[in-house]
């Protein structure tokens, strides 16, 4: 709701890079899913590549993918094969409806979405205006009005951001590459990348 309230709210007036991000400052167990040194989003914010995120428009905060990556949401299940802690996968569909409706090239819903976890994101004014403020509007009145208890609506959205963003629904990129890309942290993927070379 925060998230969706701000991009409305100041929809005309956006800065050029955003990142939304949790309210708890560091540490373990409560910001288990920042993956920065002592779990750290300070840490993560100051060393942000926002050059990057302008290239690419938007970036899940979290490379790790457990949670999300290795348990993907599949909204056309059978009721009775959804675990109970899974159910929001079946409002898919609905709260995709309600953001991408009138929207023709994003009609058809994808049969499965996956990204790493926890919906905290960076995302580029660019990437935030190529979808029409009605279609936050639409997806926050469907929050507000959805049965599904918050925890249940704040995981569709979790599986729905990085698409809203223009990514495709399954987005698991290569840890060692994210944290490359993301936050300069290059050591294990030029390590990767030079035992890779030596093999070949």
């Amino acid at each position: 709701m925060a998230y969706l309230t701000y991009i409305i709210d100041n929809y005309h007036a956006l800065p050029r890079t955003m990142a939304f991000i949790h309210t708890h400052r560091d540490g373990y167990p409560r910001a288990w899913h920042v993956d920065y040194p002592n779990y750290s989003n300070v840490g993560s914010l100051l060393a942000l590549r926002t050059d990057f995120i302008q290239r690419q428009g938007y970036a899940n905060l979290r490379c790790i993918h457990e949670p999300g990556c290795k348990n993907p949401a599949k909204p056309f299940r059978s009721p009775e094969d959804v675990e109970p802690d899974h159910i929001y996968e079946l409002s898919l569909p609905e709260a995709w409806g309600k953001f991408f409706e009138g929207v023709e090239e994003m009609a058809e819903v994808p049969e499965e979405f996956a990204t790493a976890c926890c919906a905290q994101f960076a995302v580029s004014r660019e990437q935030v205006l190529k979808n029409d403020l009605q279609q936050y509007v639409r997806l926050r009145d469907w929050l507000i009005e959805t049965t599904l208890s918050d925890d249940m609506s704040g995981r569709v959205l979790e599986y729905l951001w990085h698409v809203i963003f223009g990514r495709p629904a399954v987005e698991c990129p290569q840890l060692e590459k994210c944290w490359c890309d993301l936050y300069g942290r290059c050591e294990l993927w030029n390590m990767q990348n030079s035992a890779e070379r030596l093999e070949t």
